[in-house]
């Protein structure tokens, strides 16, 4: 269309995603909804004016519904003289993956609709909360032939993987986290004295290392450790280092203060002993899962390597292949997205406005994307802060500017959300990252790393 025509950029964009879905959900095929359960999965056969063509009720796993998909050719064919079959089903599980693959192997088009959608659906559809297989497959194709819906990634291997990984690191992170609050929880019970040996023990390989020696050799007095004077409770401390990851260097102030520590009697005494005996099968948990961690984030630093990503993303002042790795775990292929906008707003951190004539409400962030890659993107803020000096001076100016001043977790989500943008950019481009683009200072620029700046 010609330039001067009104159309504003998120017109543009849904103008774009409309035709591609409408590519897939052509008029001459008939929709196949399927609302997928374990061992039950209902479908429905519609047309483009929602009639319903057939149902089928299938006894079988989501990875054996060929069948169902033959059958519902010939009732398009046959009853409504369509020509193709389009499958439409909610992304539940693992089970959509299935018949996406089926779809794709029988040449159907594939599409999904939001759970969210389908709920919002039920009660408008009667303006009551009832809920059927039988009525959810018809609202999932009634949703598709007004086509909202949308087109699912369609991962290879090595994304797929990389996705998998990132899962997995994000429960084993969740576990170490897990560990970290029930240790300061029994210690902060039965013996805190422990607590006070560093600035931040529980992130301390050697405050770990020393508690390891304790809670396995105490019997749940720590007094008793004393007995056997600080220089082979030293020698203990670094023996069981390696066992932590550390390299053979031992913080002696940490030593020597929870070596003070052991004379403490604060705490529940009637605790002490149960506690640190359940302390001490969880620190050997602990550390267990800290070994699976790094296990796992070095193959995903690997595939990223593969994926020829690894260079690029790591030309990012401040930003490291594992925190890449983690960011695109959560994406996907970024070339999928139209813009880095796009990519800010599938995480969920982009501006939510509320305004209507004269008024005009709180502006914040939409949540509205993947929880994972908006907590991937947050995460890794804090540490390309302190050596990136573009992102650094942008925080420095949303913080003490005089009017619109932005709170400092405000400031680090605008951070976020530039960071996303940039490694769009790098990505889809090829190009490393150019401090002087992403500061607007460079003359001439490419398109996408004009958008990203």
């Amino acid at each position: 269309m010609a330039k001067g025509n009104g159309l504003t950029r998120g017109d543009r964009n849904r103008n774009r995603k409309l035709e591609a879905v409408r590519e897939v959900l052509r008029r001459d095929r008939a929709v196949l909804a399927i609302d997928l359960g374990e061992d039950k999965q209902v479908a429905v056969v519609m047309d483009h004016e929602c009639r319903v063509l057939g149902r089928k009720v299938a006894r079988a796993k989501a990875h054996r519904l060929s069948g169902l998909l033959e059958r519902a050719a010939v009732v398009a064919e046959g009853r409504g003289g369509l020509a193709g079959l389009t499958v439409v089903c909610e992304p539940t599980g693992h089970r959509w993956k299935a018949v996406m693959g089926l779809a794709d192997e029988a040449g159907h088009g594939f599409a999904c609709v939001q759970s969210l959608a389908v709920h919002r659906a039920r009660e408008s559809d009667d303006y009551t909360l009832g809920k059927t297989d039988h009525r959810d497959a018809y609202l999932i194709g009634k949703l598709a032939v007004r086509l909202e819906c949308y087109l699912p990634e369609r991962a290879d291997a090595g994304w797929a993987r990389l996705r998998h990984l990132g899962a997995r690191r994000f429960r084993l992170v969740a576990d170490v986290t897990s560990c970290m609050q029930q240790a300061g929880d029994l210690l902060g019970c039965c013996w805190p004295a422990p607590l006070d040996s560093a600035k931040r023990p529980l992130e301390s390989v050697t405050w770990l290392a020393g508690m390891a020696v304790v809670t396995g050799r105490c019997c749940g007095d720590p007094r008793r450790l004393r007995k056997i004077g600080y220089g082979k409770f030293l020698a203990a401390v670094r023996r069981e280092l390696p066992r932590w990851g550390g390299k053979g260097y031992v913080r002696h102030s940490v030593v020597r203060v929870l070596w003070d520590a052991l004379a403490d009697a604060g705490g529940v005494a009637a605790q002490r002993p149960g506690a640190l005996e359940r302390l001490g099968m969880l620190l050997e948990d602990w550390r267990e899962t800290r070994f699976r961690l790094a296990a796992v984030e070095e193959r995903m630093t690997a595939v990223l390597g593969e994926l020829g990503l690894a260079a690029l993303a790591a030309s990012i002042d401040g930003v490291s292949a594992l925190s890449a790795a983690v960011i695109l775990a959560e994406t996907g292929d970024m070339t999928r997205f139209a813009s880095g906008r796009a990519v800010v707003k599938h995480a969920g951190l982009n501006p939510s406005e509320h305004s209507s004539a004269t008024m005009t409400g709180r502006t914040r962030i939409s949540r509205r994307g993947r929880p994972g890659l908006r907590a991937a993107a947050w995460r890794a803020v804090w540490g390309a802060l302190r050596h990136n000096a573009v992102l650094r001076a942008k925080h420095a100016h949303m913080t003490g500017r005089d009017t619109t001043r932005l709170a400092d977790g405000q400031a680090r989500t605008a951070c976020a959300a530039a960071l996303l943008r940039w490694l769009w950019a790098v990505t889809t481009t090829g190009q490393p990252w150019d401090a002087r683009i992403a500061a607007g200072q460079a003359g001439v620029r490419t398109p996408a790393l004009a958008a990203a700046a």
